[in-house]
């Protein structure tokens, strides 16, 4: 079974291989419009929202929110500082909830008993077993300067992928080392990794890192990426072609 809805302010798709009900995917998509109400920076009645009007210190944030903060800082310090939550005297965590939010709907769904399935948030994407063809499922890498072109696809399982890009939501991630770098080098940065957690938050520091950002990936033991220049040139590492469908 699968559905797509609109929460966050993108499509979120669900899709299990086995016995589902309305009931399941009421529960994950309910998951993601909470993950919305605390940390969506457009929402001025969020968490983190309030977090910078100062309506609430850090020390009396939920759970969730020192969890994101914990995590953000390790990101920040295992990227060389290339990965921060900090632009303009404000805080927006969305480059490390993303991935975050889509890892936790997926292990509720293991915790569920399924093995098979896949949770797609704006084309980030957490894969686990097989299809429903009993083959790995397939992710599509889209043209950055074509949005309905498709130009390259992976085979995957039990992994995430993620792409971080200004092609769809304009400038939204900035070099911290230098904000006067409008990161226009490259257009997508797409990463494999072992979950999309994972993927997600490396993807995001690797794209700030311009075109250096694919080196930064090679050198990270379990990932792969893929980059698109602004040239249209692809560069790729050295282990991202056996995620290549033959």
């Amino acid at each position: 079974m699968k559905q797509t809805r609109i929460l966050m302010g993108m499509p979120v798709t669900v899709e299990v291989v086995g016995e589902a009900n309305d009931s399941l995917f009421d529960e994950i998509f309910d998951y993601f419009a909470c993950v919305d109400d605390k940390f969506s920076t457009y929402k001025v009645t969020s968490e983190i929202s309030r977090i910078n009007r100062g309506e609430i210190k850090i020390e009396d944030a939920s759970e969730d929110m020192k969890l994101i903060f914990q995590l953000a800082e390790q990101t920040r310090r295992e990227s060389n500082g290339y990965f921060d939550i900090h632009h303009h005297g404000l805080i927006d965590p969305s480059g490390i909830v993303k991935g975050w939010a889509i890892y936790n709907a997926a292990e509720l769904l293991h915790k569920k008993g399924f093995k098979d399935y896949y949770v797609d948030a704006g084309g980030d994407i957490q894969a686990n077993g097989r299809n429903d063809q009993g083959g790995k499922w397939r992710v599509g890498i889209r043209n950055p300067f074509n949005m309905d072109e498709i130009v390259k696809v992976v085979s995957v399982s039990d992994c995430g992928v993620a792409t971080s890009g200004t092609y769809v939501r304009g400038r939204h991630i900035y070099n911290p080392k230098d904000e006067q770098d409008a990161l226009t080098d490259i257009l997508s940065l797409t990463v494999i990794g072992p979950d999309v957690y994972e993927a997600d938050r490396f993807a995001t520091a690797a794209f700030a890192m311009g075109r250096s950002g694919i080196d930064f990936i090679e050198l990270l033991p379990g990932f792969e990426g893929y980059m698109i220049d602004k040239d249209k040139q692809a560069t790729f590492t050295t282990g991202f072609a056996r995620f290549i469908p033959v």
